[in-house]
């Protein structure tokens, strides 16, 4: 795509993760796998900048940001706010790539807006920028079943399935990247969306109690009547009996 950026196209892609050795195969780091994969395809290196505190990178056909916030997840809006509002990138025009609990792994959905569902990213990013317009590109990653369990489970490694399934989610995402970057927002989310149907977490359920069982009984059956004794024929019904 040549010619620079078009007017309400994506200028910024942001995703979302902690830095160091220890996070970057976790959970969390989701943002982070999608935007390294696209630098890596579009030859775009990402460089560490002190002044913004994340690694950067510039698409050479269009001008596009990369960034990679290196401040920790929950310090991430301020690299977003420094790189937007010195090259005046309004919030519709970024797109920010993180992990998200409430779909299962392999799924992304990309949209416009909304709350922050407990992502202390999003949180930073949506306070500093003082809007929640921009864009969201969400990976399934799923969810613990207890929200007490959230932080522990975001800090760590999916299982090897659940690895593959995001991967074929980010490589889905991929593709639409470029409609984004053209100003078709509304053809990337179509595109991505109609590739499958959104999945929503399993909520473990109890198991259902049993019916308890009720014993059938038949109603009590009137007793017979009592048989009449057979008459006894004494010795005047044999004698005068009816004659044949």
């Amino acid at each position: 795509m040549q010619g620079g950026i078009r007017p309400g196209s994506i200028r910024l892609i942001v995703g979302l993760g902690n830095p160091g050795k220890e996070y970057e195969r976790t959970r969390h780091n989701a943002g982070f796998w999608l935007v390294e994969r696209f630098a890596q395809l579009q030859g775009a290196a990402l460089r560490k900048d002190a002044k913004y505190q994340a690694l950067v990178g510039r698409l050479a056909n269009n001008g596009a940001w990369l960034v990679l916030p290196q401040s920790f997840m929950n310090a991430s809006g301020r690299a977003v706010q420094m790189l937007a509002g010195f090259f005046k990138i309004a919030p519709a025009e970024i797109l920010v790539v993180h992990d998200e609990l409430d779909f299962l792994p392999g799924t992304a959905k990309i949209k416009q807006g909304g709350g922050i569902a407990g992502h202390n990213g999003l949180r930073d990013i949506s306070h500093r920028l003082g809007s929640h317009d921009y864009w969201r590109l969400r990976l399934g990653i799923g969810h613990p079943g207890d929200k007490n369990a959230v932080a522990d489970y975001v800090l760590h490694k999916p299982s090897t399935e659940e690895r593959a399934a995001i991967d074929e989610a980010i490589a889905r995402s991929l593709e639409i990247l470029p409609l984004c970057l053209a100003g078709d927002l509304q053809g990337a989310m179509q595109k991505l969306h109609s590739v499958e149907k959104e999945k929503p977490v399993e909520k473990k359920r109890p198991e259902p109690k049993p019916d308890p069982k009720v014993e059938v009984t038949s109603a009590p059956q009137p007793a017979p009547p009592p048989e009449k004794p057979a008459e006894k024929k004494g010795l005047f019904g044999a004698l005068f009996g009816k004659k044949k």
